[in-house]
């Protein structure tokens, strides 16, 4: 009669898995270590790109993620004329207001002035000085996001008006010897008396308003013959960038559009992108050595649990375990010791991106998949590494194992 083919079921299998992992905790947990600091630094590395990718607009680049810049567009006529420069309406603050998506947008322009700028009294013995004047609209200063030392912005009153009064920035205060406006200062604009109404302390786009002599635009008209503004800036949601870059030349030349010169900035996606491409080049090379190391820990400590159960392998075969059979459950152990380090660096891994979001007072970002790939990951490490001992389990004759005992 022949005999039955004997069989080891995958329960089996991880019974004696079970059995060999728990009977030296010490040992596995140190084996497992080198693949736990791999997966873990796989998946802090991959969920940190991905978190610091997706913070980079709202974080670093948010400014100009923001910024949208508006010009005539000279190249289209090769010359500079009047019809050109009045293709920027003066009230193209409050039309761009009008757009979804647009916090704030106004006019900026330089003034021509020959003349210097004078004190009352005079600064350091002196009350002459070369300063620049510009000439914006309200909703400039909420464009540029100003942020006021003293006194008050002007609004569309003072630039409908045509009132004479300025704001200075806060280099322009210091050289002009004005320190408050409560006193109501006046300085001359060449012979043209005009009142400080408020001193800006600071902006986050344009810092060229902080030594300049900030006037109305509707004052630069009236008095300087200011004739169009140059350009309008615009401060947007974020995200809104793009769309507003396509509709604000319709909105503020809608029979020509294409004359104006729209600055908007790249596409965060793109950012994000370079981002995690950089962060991962870099660390991913340490989570692949981390990985190799593991492996070549699994492979030795399995290479020596071969040898150290060699008269269990012997026996095994003389009650008719096959070869496969022994490979089998030397793999099936070496693949279940890197599945449980992958499942440990995983976890260590996503709580690494959890705390340091926390820190950076981020937003975690994990992909998903990456949670299932890295145990499988570990286990296929695990798998690898016990290929040579597994076989060399398997190579092993019965009565030769039985003699070793």
């Amino acid at each position: 009669m022949k005999p039955k083919k004997s069989h080891l079921s995958i329960r089996d299998l991880l019974s004696e898995a079970a059995i060999a992992l728990t009977a030296r905790p010490g040992r596995t947990l140190l084996t497992a270590m080198g693949t736990v600091l791999g997966v873990a630094a796989l998946v802090a590395t991959l969920g940190l790109a991905k978190t610091a990718g997706s913070q980079i607009v709202s974080r670093f680049n948010e400014l100009e993620a923001t910024r949208v810049l508006i010009r005539p567009d000279n190249r289209n006529t090769g010359r500079q004329d009047d019809n050109q420069v009045s293709l920027l309406p003066w009230d193209a603050g409050d039309r761009l207001q009008r757009l979804n998506g647009v916090n704030g947008a106004g006019t900026k322009s330089r003034v021509s002035v020959n003349d210097l700028i004078r004190s009352v009294p005079e600064a350091d013995g002196r009350n002459e000085y070369q300063l620049s004047v510009i000439a914006v609209s309200p909703g400039t200063f909420e464009a540029v996001r100003a942020e006021l030392l003293t006194g008050r912005f002007f609004d569309e009153g003072h630039s409908e008006g045509k009132e004479p009064v300025v704001m200075l920035g806060l280099g322009a205060a210091r050289r002009l010897n004005v320190t408050r406006v409560d006193n109501q200062p006046a300085i001359f604009i060449g012979d043209v008396p005009v009142a400080v109404i408020g001193i800006i302390s600071d902006v986050a786009r344009e810092p060229d308003l902080l030594n300049a002599v900030i006037v109305s635009d509707g004052f630069a008209r009236e008095q300087f013959g200011l004739q169009a503004p140059e350009e309008v800036h615009v401060d947007v949601d974020l995200g809104a960038a793009q769309l507003i870059g396509t509709q604000a030349p319709v909105a503020l030349a809608p029979n020509e559009p294409e004359r104006l010169r729209v600055s908007v900035p790249s596409s965060p996606r793109r950012a994000r992108s370079g981002v995690e491409s950089d962060v991962n080049a870099l660390f991913l090379i340490l989570g692949g050595v981390s990985l190799l190391v593991g492996a070549i820990g699994i492979m030795n400590v399995t290479l020596v649990s071969v040898l150290e159960r060699r008269g269990e392998i012997g026996l095994r075969r003389a009650l008719g375990a096959s070869r496969s059979h022994i490979a089998s459950q030397f793999l099936f152990e070496s693949a279940a010791l890197g599945a449980l380090a992958g499942v440990i660096g995983t976890a260590l891994g996503v709580l690494t991106v959890v705390g340091v979001s926390a820190r950076q007072q981020w937003t975690p970002v994990i992909d998903p998949w990456l949670l299932l790939a890295a145990p499988a990951v570990g286990a296929l490490i695990g798998l690898l590494a016990g290929t040579y001992p597994a076989w060399k389990a398997s190579a092993t004759e019965p009565i030769a194992a039985l003699r070793s005992t």
